[in-house]
């Protein structure tokens, strides 16, 4: 929705923020018999609407927004947005700056505008892996995958309305993602950013970010966050550290982050991996496992 909101009946929660974007949780509590405000987008938005229906009407007209929606808005845009069709919205809202905004239509083939000439991107099918993670990082706010997660939103958003046609790989793509990569193994238990990464090879971060997914075949944080999971899993296989000094050892930040990460990789938790592995070895972790 938008930065500024109706107090009494809106409720907002920041989940992250970095260099040029923030992301929010907005929960509007309108209805029909509720009365419209004129608001203003304060930067540009890109917000995913997780729930509800609502009406958004600004200079370029009314359109009604649902969930698996994408609501577009232009900085400094006055608006009013509307719930005579039901009570109540819920939206992860995406604010970028101007030249963040500029910065990712740079590395977008065929795009060469930032203005949204239309308010919305419907339900489309391509949008809802999307729309998943969106859903997830509302429920961790402040996750390592935020930065990322806010690109990848301002890209959908800009290809979605001013699309173009996808460029081949090239040769020096391939070369500069490989010394990604290994940048990646050499660092792979550290804290690294999507900026850090890409200031290591002199990008911007969304090009880092388009050429890694394009050269890859997936995200950065995907592609970290699986080698954790991996090099945990021999760890759980060869060591008989505790769990918990596992977890902290391959670069994750807390034991039940460490645990369902792990479960959903692998379909186990840590302890029932180590036991299937190395028979009898699990009982001394049963009090380290919150499972």
């Amino acid at each position: 929705m938008a930065d500024l909101g109706k107090v009494d009946l809106t409720t907002v929660r920041r989940l992250a923020s970095g260099d040029g974007w923030r992301v929010s949780e907005i929960v509007c509590r309108s209805g029909p018999r509720d009365p419209v405000f004129e608001e203003q987008h304060t930067w540009v938005s890109v917000s995913a609407v997780l729930s509800g229906s609502f009406t958004y009407r600004s200079r370029n007209g009314r359109v009604l927004l649902t969930p698996g929606s994408l609501l577009l808005g232009e900085q400094h845009t006055s608006f009013c947005c509307g719930h005579e069709h039901g009570v109540g919205d819920r939206c992860i809202a995406f604010h970028f700056k101007p030249e963040l905004m500029e910065e990712v239509a740079r590395d977008l083939s065929g795009v060469t505008r930032t203005d949204f000439p239309k308010h919305r991107l419907p339900p489309l099918q391509r949008l809802a892996p999307l729309i998943a993670d969106v859903q997830a990082l509302a429920e961790q706010p402040g996750s390592r995958g935020a930065e990322e997660m806010a690109l990848r939103m301002a890209g959908a958003a800009l290809s979605g309305i001013h699309e173009g046609s996808a460029r081949p790989i090239t040769a020096t793509e391939e070369r500069r993602m490989a010394e990604a990569l290994r940048l990646m193994e050499a660092r792979l238990v550290e804290p690294l950013s999507l900026g850090v990464l890409a200031q290591e090879l002199g990008m911007g971060r969304h090009p880092f970010l388009r050429t890694f997914r394009k050269v890859v075949g997936e995200s950065p944080y995907s592609y970290i966050l699986g080698r954790r999971l991996t090099l945990a899993a021999e760890r759980l296989r060869t060591d008989r550290e505790r769990i918990a000094d596992v977890a902290f050892a391959c670069g994750f930040g807390g034991l039940s982050e460490f645990i369902r990460r792990f479960r959903t990789r692998f379909g186990v938790t840590p302890s029932s991996y180590r036991a299937r592995a190395r028979p009898g070895s699990a009982r001394t972790d049963v009090a380290h496992d919150p499972t």
